[in-house]
């Protein structure tokens, strides 16, 4: 029974390495460049393999002998398709760290080729979305005739190279929520605003099309979704404005010098920024008579958590625990997997 980790040379593969050994797991590492993947298993006396995501051929030889895939290299939507893919010609289970709406409806339309091959795809294995979409299980479980479902998190310790290049190349591209069922664009970030009551504190958030305007709604059935983040009331200020130059925003020069200047920052938060920091989840459900139910989440910071929650889930794959078609992490393991990581709180309001 085998774990390959592809991508496992950028910021967040390179913490999923650091763990693995912690969660009893010696995966084999994979990526593009041999030179970078070859020197990252030697550090950690681990196998490696490499391969091009371009390249079929190359892909079905890396995942000869492969249980499962923890897909890291993103941004995914260049990434996760050619994976995914190759998962369903192999046979190979597929996980994956992204947030991103689109692969995540990806990934749903791919579930009876899935369950033709006997496999499981369960792309937003890290922080995006195992604890939101725990909490949006946990909440609908309270509240079974839910029709609303609201959703925040805050996370201060800062943005990896992969994350923030994601976030460069959706530039302009406003937000997105759920109604009656269905995905609907909104054409700005921030369209809507509110305090809300986290752990230990109260934040002003605004919405974002978070991953869990897919994910919670194939966990939950509840069909109006909205996703929210924390936003400092200056920041958001800018943000507006933001809806008066989409347009430029949207340009590929723009876009790629965005990534330019993010290439000459730090790869990701330090080893210290991220011990000293946790992110905080907040949810709510709202039936047609107006009953609520609320409830929060204290976990661990995101990038140490996505290492975690990822390992686990691998974990459990691994050991013949994989429900086959498309998944989101609590349909396929319930409300209670974020609990199985050691630090997060839960608590009701």
């Amino acid at each position: 029974m085998s774990l390959l980790l592809y991508g496992a040379t950028g910021y967040t593969g390179q913490l999923i390495v650091e763990y693995a050994g912690q969660c009893g797991l010696q995966p084999i590492l994979a990526g593009r460049s041999e030179e970078k993947v070859k020197s990252l298993a030697g550090r950690w006396s681990l196998p490696w393999r490499a391969g091009d995501l371009n390249a079929p051929a190359q892909l079905d030889a890396m995942l000869e002998g492969i249980t499962v895939v923890l897909h890291a290299a993103g941004p995914f939507q260049h990434t996760a398709k050619p994976m995914l893919e190759a998962c369903l010609r192999n046979r190979v289970h597929y996980l994956d760290i992204t947030g991103e709406i689109a692969i995540f409806e990806m990934a749903a339309r791919m579930d009876e080729k899935a369950k033709a091959a006997g496999i499981m795809l369960l792309p937003g294995a890290g922080f995006d979305v195992v604890p939101t979409d725990c909490l949006a299980l946990y909440l609908k479980n309270k509240l079974p005739d839910a029709t609303h479902l609201q959703l925040a998190f805050a996370s201060g310790a800062g943005l990896s190279h992969g994350t923030a290049t994601t976030m460069a190349e959706n530039l302009g591209e406003g937000g997105a929520v759920r109604q009656h069922g269905k995905i609907v664009r909104v054409p700005v970030l921030g369209h809507k605003t509110m305090t809300v009551p986290f752990p230990g504190k109260s934040l002003f958030v605004m919405t974002i099309p978070w991953g869990d305007v897919s994910t919670a709604f194939y966990s939950t059935g509840i069909p109006n979704i909205e996703t929210y983040t924390g936003v400092s009331p200056a920041s958001y200020k800018w943000i507006r404005r933001q809806r008066y130059f989409n347009w430029l925003l949207r340009m590929t020069w723009v876009r790629n010098f965005v990534k330019s200047r993010i290439k000459n920052r730090p790869a990701g938060p330090s080893p210290e920024k991220r011990q000293r920091s946790f992110s905080l989840v907040w949810g709510k459900v709202t039936n047609p008579e107006g009953k609520s139910a609320e409830a929060t989440l204290r976990t661990p910071e995101g990038y140490t958590l996505t290492a975690l929650t990822s390992l686990l889930i691998a974990k459990k794959v691994l050991e013949g625990n994989a429900p086959i078609g498309f998944q989101t992490p609590a349909k396929a393991y319930g409300a209670d997997l974020i609990l199985e990581i050691e630090g997060v709180e839960r608590g009701d309001l």
